[in-house]
C-alpha cells in the first residue's frame, strides 16, 4: 500500500444529536474509501494522542475519520471528578448511533461505508451500535476495550470484529476472550506482546494502528 505523505486537515464539526451538541474532528482524504467513527471511553476525548495517532495511520490508508466527543464539555468536567458518565454505556451508545446516522446523512460522508473504532468503554458502545445499525456498520475494531460491557448485544453483532489487547493486560485479555467467544460474525483476537492497557510501550501503538488499518481497509474497501 502506498504510504506517500498526504496531509489531511481535520475539520471541526458540531453534531446536534440526541438532544445535545457534541464536538468532533472530521478528516477526509480526497479519495476516501470509507469512514471510521471513533468511540472514546474512560475519560478520554477526541484529543486523545493514542486515537489521533491511529486515525493518522487510517488516513494514510485512504480512510476518513471522525473523532467525536461523546460527552458534552459539562459532562466531561463532571466525569473527571465522579467518573459517572464513562461507564454509562447506554448514553454513549445512543450518541454513537446518532453520530452514525449523522454521517449517513452528511453530504461528504453519506456514500462512505462506515466502521467503528472503540477504545476502553467506547468499545462496548461501538459493539452495541454495530448491533443496532447492522445494515450500516461494515467493521469494528476494539483497542484495549471492554467488549464484555456490550452484554447481550454481543450475540447480535454481525460486522467483522477485531479485538486488540495488550499482552500484559491480564484482566482485560480474559474479558476479551469471553466476549470473543460470543461474537457470531467474522472475528479476530490480536494480543500485542509486551503491551499494557494503554499501549505506551515502544512500537505497541504502531502495531495497533497497522492491525486496525488492515482490518478496516480489508472490510470497508
Amino acid at each position: 500500500m502506498n504510504d506517500a505523505i498526504q496531509t489531511v486537515i481535520p475539520r471541526p464539526v458540531r453534531l446536534d444529536i440526541a438532544g445535545v451538541s457534541l464536538s468532533g474532528d472530521l478528516s477526509l482524504p480526497a479519495d476516501a474509501r470509507g469512514l471510521v467513527v471513533f468511540a472514546h471511553g474512560s475519560g478520554s476525548s477526541r484529543h486523545s494522542p493514542r486515537n489521533r495517532a491511529v486515525a493518522e495511520v487510517l488516513q494514510l490508508g485512504r480512510l476518513g475519520t471522525l473523532l467525536l466527543d461523546l460527552l458534552t464539555e459539562h459532562e466531561d468536567r463532571a466525569d473527571a471528578t465522579t467518573a459517572e458518565f464513562r461507564f454509562d454505556i447506554p448514553l454513549l451508545t445512543d450518541r454513537l448511533v446518532a453520530s452514525i446516522d449523522w454521517a449517513q446523512a452528511h453530504p461528504q460522508t453519506s456514500s462512505l461505508p462506515v466502521g467503528l473504532f472503540g477504545a476502553s468503554t467506547g468499545a462496548a458502545a461501538a459493539l452495541i451500535a454495530a448491533a443496532r445499525r447492522s445494515a450500516k456498520i461494515r467493521a469494528v475494531v476494539s483497542r484495549g476495550g471492554r467488549p464484555d460491557l456490550a452484554e447481550d448485544s454481543l450475540d447480535e453483532v454481525t460486522a467483522p470484529t477485531l479485538l486488540i489487547v495488550g499482552g500484559r493486560d491480564d484482566v482485560v485479555i480474559e474479558l476479551n476472550k469471553q466476549a470473543f467467544a460470543r461474537l457470531k460474525g467474522p472475528k479476530e483476537l490480536q494480543i500485542v506482546a509486551g503491551a499494557t492497557h494503554l499501549f505506551e510501550e515502544p512500537g505497541a501503538l504502531k502495531t495497533v494502528s497497522r492491525l486496525a488499518r488492515e482490518w478496516f481497509t480489508g472490510h470497508l474497501a
